[in-house]
C-alpha cells in the first residue's frame, strides 16, 4: 500500500486583489488632510486597478519586453520610431486615462482646489503597477508650467498635453487627441551641467524659429509629440520647444542614435538624440534657458519623490504581506518579534516620506501663496535628496524579508530593487540637491523662514522634535560662519532638515505610535541606521496599519 506524502509550504500568495488607495491608510490620511472625501472617492477605482492581478501582469510584461528602435522603414528612409510591447500601452492609457498628466493645470485654472494632490496620490498609487511607464507621464506633467514662458506655445500645446486621451503614433499635433512630452538637456561632456552645453541653436528667417545642431547625451521618452531642449543661443544656454513632427505633416529631424542599456526602468525607452537641423521653437529669451526650464525640473523633482515614496510603498506593502501569510517555526513570520522591528521601521519610512510628499503636493495647489511657494522651493530639493536617498536601502531590506522568493523575477522585488536609484540620480544627483538648498539658503531668505515656520507649528509636540529643530538651527549656524565647511556639511544638514520636516508632519498628523518611533530613531541619538533597530514603541500597530488587505 503506497502512503500518500502532504507538502505544506506555507508559502505567501502573490499580493492581488487589493485598493493600494483604499489599504494604504498613510496614504488615504494624507489625501483627507490636503484634499478631500471627494478627492480620495476619485482615486478609489484607480487603486482597484493598480491592485489588481491584470495590472500586476502587465507590468512585469512590460519589463520583460524591452522597447525596441526601428530607425528605418522597409524603404530605407529614417523613421526613428520606438516599438512597445502592448502591456505599456495598457499602462499608460490608464495612466492618461486618470488625469496623471498635465490635466491638473487645466483643472487648477478651472477652478479645481485639489488638483495636484489627487494627481500625486493617484501617481504614487498608479506606480504600484510599474514604475518606468512615470517617466513620460512625468515629463508631461512637468511641461506645462515651463511652456507658460510664452502665451502662444502654451495656448498650442498645453490642450494636448492634459488630455485624458492616450494617442501615441508620430503624427501632426493638429491630428492627434492626445500628447506627451519629453526633455533633452543632459550632454556628455556636461552631465548636470547644463551651461556646458555645446548643442548649437541657429536662428532662422522666421522670428522665434532656429535650427538645433548637436548631440543630446540622454533624452526622455523618444516617442513623445514634443520635447523641451537645452542649447546655446548666440545669448547663452536658451531652452526650446522641439516638435517630433512639423505642422506641415514632415518628420522633424530628430535622430534616435540608440536607446540607453540601463540598470532598471527596463520598460522606458530613453535615448540618445543627433540634431543636425532640427527645428526648434525659442521658449522665453535667449540666455535664459536654465531659468525656463527651472519650473520643469521643479515640477519632475516633485515626481522623483512621488516615484521612491511609490517603490517605498509597494515594496512595504509586499514585505508585510509576505511575513503576514509565511508561516516558520511554528507562526506566521508578522508575529516574530524581530521581523516586527523591521517591518514597523519600513512602515515608518514610507509614512513619513508620504506626508511629506502629499505635503508637497499641497503646496503646488496653492502657488500663489507665499509661504507655500517659498516653502516648495527649499522643500522641494530637501525632500528628492532624503527621500529619493532613503529608497534603495529601504527597498533592499523589504526584498530581504521575502528570502529567497524576494530574490527572484516573478516575486516584483528585483523590479523595485533596480528602479530604486534612478530617482535619486534623475533631475539632479545627491549632490546637486544638497548644494540646490545652499542656494536657496543664500539667495532666498524666505525659504528658510518658511522652513522655521513650518517645523515651528509642531513645537511643543514631541520633545525630541523641538531638540531636532534647534539642532538644525545651530548645525546651519556653524556651516555658514565657516564658508570652508558650508560645501562639505550640505549633506547633513539637507538629510537633517528633511527628516525635521517629515518628523513635524508625522507629530501634527501622524499616528501617535508612528510618530513617536520616528522622532524615537531619525530624530533621536541612538538610531544606527540600520532597519529593525527600533529601541521600543508599539510596533505591531505600526505593522498592522500597513499591512494590506485583500
Amino acid at each position: 500500500m503506497r502512503t500518500e506524502i502532504r507538502v505544506t509550504t506555507n508559502q505567501a500568495p502573490p499580493l492581488v486583489g487589493h485598493n493600494v488607495v483604499t489599504a494604504d491608510r498613510a496614504l488615504a490620511e494624507a489625501v483627507l488632510r490636503h484634499g478631500s472625501p471627494e478627492v480620495l472617492d476619485d482615486l478609489v477605482e484607480l487603486g482597484a486597478q493598480a491592485g489588481s492581478a491584470e495590472a500586476r501582469e502587465h507590468g512585469q510584461l512590460a519589463n520583460e519586453h524591452h522597447p525596441r528602435l526601428t530607425p528605418y522603414d522597409r524603404y530605407g528612409n529614417r523613421i526613428d520610431e520606438v516599438v512597445f510591447h502592448p502591456s505599456w500601452h495598457w499602462l499608460m492609457e490608464r495612466a492618461v486615462g486618470h488625469g496623471l498628466g498635465a490635466a491638473p493645470w487645466v483643472q487648477q485654472e478651472a477652478g479645481a482646489a485639489h488638483a495636484h494632490v489627487r494627481r500625486a496620490a493617484g501617481f504614487m498609487a498608479w506606480s504600484h503597477t510599474e514604475p518606468g511607464h512615470g517617466c513620460p507621464i512625468s515629463m508631461t506633467y512637468a511641461a506645462v508650467p515651463a511652456l507658460r514662458a510664452d502665451e502662444a506655445i502654451a495656448k498650442e500645446w498645453t490642450p494636448l498635453l492634459a488630455s485624458t486621451t492616450y494617442d501615441p503614433g508620430v503624427r501632426r499635433p493638429a491630428d492627434k487627441r492626445g500628447a506627451l512630452a519629453g526633455m533633452g538637456m543632459t550632454e556628455k561632456q556636461g552631465g548636470s551641467d547644463v551651461r556646458a552645453n555645446i548643442t548649437r541653436a541657429r536662428p532662422t528667417s522666421i522670428e522665434g524659429t532656429y535650427t538645433l545642431h548637436g548631440h543630446k547625451w540622454f533624452t526622455s521618452a523618444p516617442m513623445n509629440d514634443v520635447f523641451l531642449v537645452l542649447a546655446q543661443a548666440e545669448g547663452g544656454v536658451t531652452c526650446f520647444v522641439v516638435p517630433r513632427v512639423l505642422p506641415d505633416g514632415t518628420r522633424n529631424q530628430l535622430d534616435v542614435v540608440r536607446l540607453k542599456d540601463k540598470l532598471g526602468n527596463r520598460s522606458n525607452a530613453s535615448s540618445e538624440l543627433e540634431l543636425d537641423g532640427t527645428v526648434a521653437l525659442r521658449l522665453g529669451d535667449e540666455g535664459r534657458g536654465v531659468r525656463t526650464i527651472i519650473e520643469m525640473v521643479a515640477a519632475t523633482r516633485l515626481d522623483c519623490v512621488l516615484g521612491s515614496t511609490g517603490l517605498m510603498r509597494r515594496a512595504v506593502s509586499e514585505a508585510s504581506w509576505h511575513a503576514a501569510h509565511r508561516s516558520a517555526f511554528g507562526s506566521t513570520l508578522a508575529t516574530k518579534p524581530l521581523m516586527q522591528n523591521v517591518l514597523a521601521d519600513l512602515a515608518v519610512e514610507t509614512e513619513a516620506a508620504t506626508a511629506l510628499a502629499l505635503r508637497l503636493a499641497s503646496a503646488v495647489d496653492h502657488l500663489h501663496d507665499p509661504h507655500e511657494a517659498a516653502l516648495r522651493r527649499i522643500a522641494l530639493p530637501l525632500a528628492k535628496f532624503w527621500v529619493c536617498k532613503r529608497t534603495p536601502a529601504m527597498v533592499g531590506e523589504a526584498l530581504e524579508c521575502l528570502g529567497g522568493n524576494g530574490y527572484v523575477e516573478e516575486s516584483v522585488m528585483p523590479l523595485l530593487y533596480r528602479e530604486a536609484p534612478l530617482n535619486s540620480v534623475w533631475e539632479g544627483s545627491g549632490n546637486v540637491n544638497a548644494l540646490d538648498v545652499l542656494r536657496a539658503l543664500a539667495r532666498e531668505p524666505e525659504a528658510l523662514d518658511a522652513w522655521i515656520t513650518e517645523v515651528g507649528r509642531a513645537r511643543g509636540g514631541d520633545v525630541r522634535l523641538d531638540r531636532a529643530i534647534d539642532d538644525v538651527l545651530a548645525l546651519l549656524g556653524s556651516l555658514l560662519g565657516d564658508p570652508a565647511l558650508l560645501e562639505v556639511g550640505a549633506r547633513r544638514l539637507a538629510g537633517r532638515m528633511a527628516a525635521v520636516l517629515q518628523g513635524s508632519l508625522l507629530v501634527r498628523f501622524g499616528p501617535p505610535e508612528v510618530a513617536d518611533v520616528f522622532c524615537a530613531s531619525r530624530l533621536g541619538s541612538s538610531y544606527d541606521g540600520t532597519y529593525g533597530a527600533l529601541a521600543g514603541g508599539d510596533l505591531r500597530a505600526i505593522v498592522e496599519r500597513t499591512t494590506p488587505v485583500a
